[in-house]
């Protein structure tokens, strides 16, 4: 992890830049950066964290609350964030404090990392490198979300989720395995597979088959009927 004193404020400035150019199309042009709210939420984190290193919790705090009103995005100093970090919009953004996030994460608006009550101790999620956790998707709890893998919009995830994988729904069920393709490479957050879709495809296709069973065996016991054979 990057320290803030061995990072002036013009390399982590070059650092985003790369960063955002890589993952938001929406960019024109460097001075941008300045502007976005992941830019300053995630500066401020590396001072709170560097505070909260040293045991000075209070002011680690009120640097994470300032920086919490101005961007709404609420990074608490106590979590551990890896390089390539990246917060796509970002408003409503909670990042709890035993969190830990591995290198090159991007998450969307409205994404919460939260534990599940009052337990002590490690009760936040880790999320593994090449992570990416679409809109509104919810991680709760201490448990592992593995390398490479894609939260969908929206989905509550409670549970372990493998390396490689996409997860949907509520709660979150794995659909996908073994997905080679990067999700900061791959930023699709829309075409992902629906499983309850699938189901009634299925049950649709099962139910035509059986009515066309059926009118098969009504029209061999009519025309049997016709004939005098019953």
């Amino acid at each position: 992890m990057i320290s803030v004193n061995k990072m002036s404020w013009f390399k982590y400035y070059k650092e985003q830049v790369k960063i955002i150019r890589e993952r938001d199309p929406a960019i024109k042009n460097d001075l941008e950066v300045l502007l976005y709210p992941s830019f300053r939420a995630l500066y401020s984190y590396r001072k709170a964290h560097k505070h909260y290193l040293k045991g000075h919790f209070f002011r680690a705090r009120v640097i994470s609350q300032r920086a919490a009103r101005k961007t709404g995005i609420e990074i608490h100093p106590g979590a551990t964030i890896g390089e390539g970090f990246f917060i796509d919009h970002g408003n409503g953004v909670i990042i709890g404090e035993t969190a830990i996030i591995g290198n090159n994460v991007t998450l969307y608006q409205g994404v919460t990392l939260g534990g599940t009550g009052k337990e002590t101790g490690k009760r936040h999620p880790t999320i593994g490198n090449n992570v990416m956790i679409s809109a509104g998707a919810k991680v709760i709890g201490s448990f592992t979300v593995g390398d490479n893998s894609k939260i969908g919009a929206g989905s509550v995830v409670l549970s372990e989720v493998p390396p490689n994988s996409t997860v949907v729904g509520i709660p979150g069920r794995v659909v996908k395995r073994e997905d080679v393709r990067l999700p900061q490479l791959d930023l699709d957050q829309i075409h992902l597979p629906d499983p309850v879709l699938n189901d009634i495809n299925v049950l649709k296709q099962e139910n035509d088959e059986l009515k066309r069973a059926i009118k098969k065996l009504v029209d061999k016991v009519a025309k049997a009927e016709r004939e005098g054979k019953l």
